[in-house]
C-alpha cells in the first residue's frame, strides 16, 4: 500500500510540475515577473525531486547481497534527504535571492494578464496533484491526522509530495499576491516581495523535511500500534510464556527488523523450543502482513531480577516505539 500509493502520488506530481514549469517560464519570458521566474524554478526543483524519489525507489528494490545483507530499502530515505537539500538550495535560496534582487532593483511588469492565466492554471494542476497525494495518504494514515501521518510514517515519498504540493499551492498564492500588487500599484517591488515569500516558505518546508528524513536515516522503530501487535503475536504463541524484551528497526519503509527475547519453559526440549520459535516467527509475520519482517528470536528463562526496566515491548516494562 505505501509503495504503490507513494509511486502514484509521485507520478501525478511529476506530470503536474513539468507542465506547470513550462507555463511559468513562458509567463516569465513574456512578463519579466520575478515571482513567475522563482515559481518556474520551484517547479523545476519539484520535478527533479520527483525524479529523485522514483530513482531512489527503483534502486531500493535491488536484491540483498553480501555487502548489504538487509537489502537497500534505506536508499529511499537517502534520496528523500537529497530532495530536502534540492528544495532548500534550488527552490528556497534562489527564490530569496531573486526576490531581494527585485526589491532592490524593481522593474515594471509586462502583460500581467499572461501571468494571471498561468498562475490560475498552475493552481488547478497543483491542486489536483495535492488531492491525489491526500487520497493516497488517507489510505495509509488510519486514525492519524495528516500532520501526524507526515511526522510518523516510515514511507518517505508521500510526506515529501504532500509537503511539496502544499508548498506549491501556498507559493502560488504568494506569487499571485505579488503580481496583483505590482499590477495595481505599478511598483515592481511587490513582485519581489512575492518571490521572497515563496523562498521563505520553501526553506521552512525543506528544513522540516530534512529533520524528519534524518530521523528515518538514523533508524526508527516500528509504530506504537505495530509494537503492540508484535507483542501480542509473540505472547499469544503456544509455548511462549511472555516477551522479556524486544527491539525493532525499520530497514526501509516496508522492511522491519524484529529482535526479541522470549520466555519458554525450563523443561522444554531443544526441538520443542525450535518449534516454538518457528510458530512465533509465523505469528509476527501474520500480524504485520504489510511489512517484510526479518525476525530474530532468542529463547530464555524469565527471571524478574534480570528483566530490563524499559523494554520496547513485553511484560518487563512499558512499551515504547523507539528501537
Amino acid at each position: 500500500m505505501s509503495t504503490e500509493g507513494g509511486t502514484k502520488a509521485v507520478l501525478a506530481a511529476l506530470a503536474a510540475n513539468i507542465g506547470v514549469a513550462i507555463a511559468k517560464f513562458v509567463a516569465w519570458a513574456v512578463t519579466g515577473s520575478s515571482s513567475m521566474l522563482t515559481e518556474g524554478i520551484h517547479s523545476v526543483a519539484d520535478s527533479a525531486n520527483q525524479v529523485l524519489l522514483l530513482i531512489g525507489k527503483k534502486r531500493s528494490e535491488r536484491e540483498r547481497d553480501a555487502e548489504h545483507p538487509f537489502g537497500y530499502g534505506r536508499l529511499r530515505y537517502v534520496y528523500a534527504f537529497l530532495v530536502a537539500i534540492v528544495l532548500f538550495l534550488v527552490g528556497g535560496v534562489f527564490s530569496l535571492y531573486e526576490g531581494w534582487h527585485k526589491i532592490q532593483h524593481p522593474e515594471e511588469l509586462n502583460d500581467p494578464i499572461v501571468a494571471f492565466v498561468v498562475l490560475g492554471v498552475a493552481i488547478v494542476l497543483e491542486g489536483l496533484s495535492l488531492r491525489t497525494a491526500f487520497r493516497e495518504a488517507n489510505r495509509s494514515r488510519g486514525r492519524r491526522s495528516v500532520f501526524g501521518f507526515v511526522r510518523h510514517t516510515r514511507n518517505p515519498e508521500l510526506p515529501v509530495i504532500l509537503l511539496e504540493d502544499t508548498g506549491a499551492v501556498i507559493g502560488l498564492a504568494f506569487a499571485t499576491f505579488g503580481v496583483t500588487m505590482a499590477t495595481i500599484t505599478g511598483n515592481g517591488r511587490w513582485d519581489g516581495v512575492g518571490a521572497a515569500a515563496v523562498g521563505v516558505l520553501l526553506i521552512i518546508i525543506a528544513l522540516f523535511l530534512a529533520a524528519e528524513v534524518s530521523s528515518l536515516l538514523t533508524g526508527e522503530g516500528a509504530l506504537p500500534e505495530q509494537v503492540v501487535a508484535i507483542t501480542h503475536a509473540l505472547s499469544d504463541t503456544d509455548g511462549v510464556d511472555r516477551v522479556i524484551h524486544m527491539r525493532t528497526l525499520h530497514l526501509g519503509p516496508d522492511d522491519l527488523l524484529v529482535a526479541a527475547k522470549i520466555a519458554v519453559t525450563a523443561t522444554d526440549r531443544a526441538d520443542e523450543v525450535a518449534a516454538i520459535i518457528d510458530r512465533a516467527e509465523r505469528s509476527v509475520r501474520a500480524a504485520l502482513t504489510s511489512l517484510d519482517c526479518v525476525v530474530y528470536l532468542e529463547p530464555d528463562i524469565y527471571d524478574p531480577a534480570r528483566a530490563p526496566e524499559s523494554p520496547e515491548g513485553g511484560e518487563g516494562g512499558p512499551a515504547s516505539s523507539e528501537a
